[in-house]
């Protein structure tokens, strides 16, 4: 397990603990289930693993609303079960991220009841308060993500309190030195249990402006379903002081030298420059950003994506992902037609597997999952049910995982009920039946990962788009010989290109779904793709 920079050009595989497998059959995945499966893990070819937050919660927003930073919660298991994870995924080879939510708890946590109790309290400052304007309206006009005021009023203080999310989501103030090293606290806890990082929810919301100005107007022709949109977050968001923040977190990971970072951005705009802004030296170590999931899926708009990437390639490092448990599955949202389904799965994962930097797979991702469609009855996600039915939530990408074929819940658990269902559209695509089948999404990409580890240095190295126009994406990694060339037909439809526009290359024949050229010509099939080495 050695290696400070172990993390450039990394795979790792995010883990959705709720919906991973359940052992003791609750409905819920737990610690003993993600155990059970860590060798199928290992076996994928990834370098690490993201696990969900387990810690204790009242789960209102699924382990994200935290309520004590350094126990698990029951309902995941054990410190024992946590510790036996963490051995046997370091026996395997495989890192272990686990989340670090900074930017708010849940408001069960000790440190918010005692904040909330008076104005005169130890902790009274360790969350945003401020008094109501003179009309009694909140502070400001700032709203939560989640739909409608961001402040939520308190008698007992006779003020209101800041939240981003939901009102159980109170704002820590982050710029308090106690509560800055409470964080900086457990994370020292959690390095010590063993772990090799820290992924570090909604950065773009630790810091806002300490003044709690109006934010501008967006004007909007058609009114968006979630009113969010109709304002320019210019000081509730990403205030400046957040670098300095960061910069912190980063001196104190560098005395955990094989530790390292990841930041999840939001999608407001300029991705690859915000990505950029807090990662590299001094910085997180890499982040990503949800505004490429959310991104148009055409070669125009991913060779922007790219572009941009490019030009602020040397004073940062991105994580790229796109699918996770905030964002609708890409096999449904980039491919709403399902035209070519198991092509274009492959697809999207040898581009994302290609892009320069390291990579997130999300579960069930191998599987070529596509998003589930969930009864409104059994809906759970807060963001859903407020604006449901135009919006229905995440819960379509946070249903179990598939695992056996013909078994109950697909294998994923022996309660009577799941706590979301398990989706009848899964049940062709279980674990189990790709397991042998070396067409499989599953064997392509346990093909890909292990082609992207040969070629590691090739793949991250600096990239040159190529020009080819639509509807084929091409791009090169580095200059000379066994440089990655890689060309993606983005169209459900058969592409042609002339073999002068692309460099010579030789083809990588031990991925079995690239297409080699013909003649002078390379014609891509729907969703096709081909990879190999340049020659020159």
């Amino acid at each position: 397990m050695q290696g400070h920079e172990w993390w450039r050009g990394a795979t790792i595989y995010q883990i959705y603990l709720p919906s991973f497998l359940d052992t003791n059959g609750d409905g819920v995945g737990d610690l003993p289930g993600l155990l059970s499966r860590l060798d199928y893990i290992a076996g994928l070819g990834v370098d690490a693993i993201w696990i969900s937050p387990f810690y204790r919660s009242p789960q209102r927003d699924f382990g994200y609303d935290v309520a004590d930073h350094r126990a698990i919660d029951p309902l995941f298991g054990s410190e024992r079960d946590f510790d036996r994870v963490l051995g046997r995924a370091h026996e395997l080879g495989l890192r272990v991220i686990v989340d670090q939510v900074w930017s708010h708890t849940s408001s069960d946590h000790a440190w918010f009841r005692e904040s909330r109790s008076s104005r005169s309290n130890p902790k009274s400052d360790w969350y945003i308060w401020a008094d109501a304007r003179l009309d009694g309206s909140p502070p400001n006009n700032w709203l939560s993500v989640f739909g409608g005021s961001a402040w939520r009023w308190v008698p007992e203080r006779r003020q209101y309190y800041l939240h981003h999310f939901l009102e159980s989501q109170p704002k820590l103030n982050l710029r308090h030195e106690a509560v800055l090293s409470e964080h900086f606290a457990t994370a020292e806890y959690w390095l010590g249990r063993g772990v090799d990082g820290f992924r570090f929810d909604a950065v773009d919301f630790m810091l806002h402006d300490p003044r709690l100005r109006d934010n501008p107007s967006n004007p909007l022709s058609d009114p968006p379903v979630n009113p969010f949109r109709m304002q320019h977050h210019r000081y509730d968001m990403s205030h400046a002081d957040t670098l300095q923040l960061i910069a912190a977190i980063r001196g104190f990971m560098d005395r955990h030298p094989e530790a390292t970072t990841i930041g999840e951005l939001s999608s407001e705009p300029g991705a690859a420059r915000r990505i950029a802004a807090v990662t590299g030296e001094a910085r997180l170590h890499m982040a990503y950003t949800l505004g490429v999931s959310k991104s148009q899926f055409n070669a125009g708009a991913l060779r922007q994506v790219l572009a941009e990437a490019i030009e602020h390639r040397q004073s940062g490092w991105p994580c790229w992902s796109f699918s996770n448990h905030d964002v609708a599955r890409a096999a449904s949202r980039w491919n709403p037609s399902g035209v070519e389904p198991a092509a274009f799965e492959v697809l999207q994962m040898a581009l994302l597997l290609c892009l320069p930097g390291s990579a997130c797979l999300y579960q069930g991702e191998e599987l070529g999952l596509p998003n589930a469609e969930i009864p409104a009855e059994r809906l759970r996600d807060p963001f859903g049910l407020r604006f449901y039915p135009i919006f229905t939530g995440r819960d379509g990408a946070r249903t179990p995982m598939p695992w056996l074929s013909g078994a109950r819940h697909l294998g994923f658990s022996e309660a009577a009920e799941t706590w979301l269902p398990v989706a009848p559209s899964h049940a062709p695509l279980t674990a189990d039946r790709q397991e042998n089948d070396p067409n499989s999404t599953l064997a392509a990409y346990r093909s890909m990962l292990a082609w992207r580890k040969r070629n590691r240095a090739s793949v991250t190295s600096d990239v040159s788009l190529l020009d080819t126009g639509e509807p084929v994406l091409a791009f090169r990694h580095g200059p000379g010989s066994d440089a990655v060339v890689a060309v993606f037909n983005l169209s459900p439809a058969a592409a042609e290109i002339a073999l002068p526009k692309l460099p010579q290359f030789r083809v990588a024949e031990d991925l079995p779904f690239v297409t080699a050229p013909n003649g002078k010509t390379l014609t891509l099939p729907p969703y096709g793709v081909t990879l190999g080495l340049s020659l020159n």
